[in-house]
């Protein structure tokens, strides 16, 4: 059984848009980033450990976890003022992948999105210094947009695995055997599906970017390349005319400079450029803790 320790290498190996943005983080900062993603990616680990369903162990961790104050991931949370719920919120998103994983609507996709990313925004928050409410809803949904980015370049490896996060209501008669066996047959069918989520990305993107004046200068550099590095996932998707393929979309390191590169202009009139917050969603349960 898997035994959480703090892996200050997990980020860089696992994490590459990430760790390229966690250069731009002052040191303490980034150490509590990096730790943060090592708790994250042990329960993903945790999930994926065998073939068989792990949801019980995952809330069996869970609940020890939280009766237990000296648990080194227990004392993270409280030494970073973060709610442990929000924890827990993750780990619904990582039961739902141990299941036969198909989504209904377009609001279970967005339920789905803040369980495994827009967590990961609230639980940010504190290590970057945020401390203001109303940041909260921009958080999430810039986690939410990166998810949603997650998810139009995996289709194909998701719907290999058996799991197809796209909307039933989207896909309509579209099945899993086409998804991985008849590429081309799909191929204008599928290519409407994923401008529709690009373009659903964007306004979530939008939202997150219009909430970056909430993020102290110091730390709203990094976070801000990170969310332009992985909305370039995106953009290379769209640039590709949407085109769906077994072939995974990323961006190498001359991607990621040039984008960091091409953002600085916008980074310097951010507040000019993102000043609106568009109600898109409903809010969660654990999103104000």
């Amino acid at each position: 059984m898997t035994v959480y320790s703090y892996d200050p290498q997990s980020l860089e190996n696992h994490g590459k848009s990430f760790y390229w943005a966690s250069f731009f983080l002052p040191h303490k900062n980034k150490d509590a980033a990096s730790e943060l993603y090592s708790i994250c990616r042990y329960f993903d680990d945790l999930a994926d450990e065998t073939s068989t369903d792990q949801s019980e162990k995952l809330k069996e961790e869970f609940e020890q976890i939280c009766n237990r104050a000296e648990h080194p991931i227990n004392k993270f949370f409280k030494n970073n003022n973060i709610s442990i719920q929000v924890l827990g919120d993750l780990i619904k998103g990582l039961i739902k992948d141990q299941k036969l994983v198909r989504i209904e609507t377009e609001r279970d996709l967005i339920e789905y999105s803040y369980q495994v990313a827009g967590t990961v925004g609230l639980m940010m928050q504190p290590l970057i210094l945020v401390n203001n409410k109303e940041a909260n809803k921009h958080a999430v949904d810039l986690g939410i947009a990166m998810q949603l980015t997650n998810i139009a370049r995996d289709i194909y490896e998701d719907a290999a695995m058996n799991r197809v996060y796209l909307p039933k209501e989207w896909l309509k008669d579209i099945s899993i055997e086409q998804l991985t066996n008849s590429i081309q047959q799909i191929q204008s069918q599928m290519s409407i599906i994923i401008k529709k989520l690009i373009d659903l990305s964007e306004v979530y993107y939008q939202n997150g970017f219009s909430g970056m004046k909430y993020i102290p200068i110091k730390t709203r550099l990094a976070i801000f390349f990170a969310a332009k590095i992985y909305r370039g996932i995106g953009m290379k998707i769209k640039s590709n005319q949407y085109q769906y393929s077994n072939k995974r979309v990323y961006l190498n390191k001359f991607n990621k400079l040039w984008v960091t590169i091409k953002s600085l202009p916008e980074f310097i009139f951010l507040k000019r450029i993102y000043r609106s917050y568009t109600p898109i969603r409903e809010s969660f349960q654990n999103e104000n803790l």
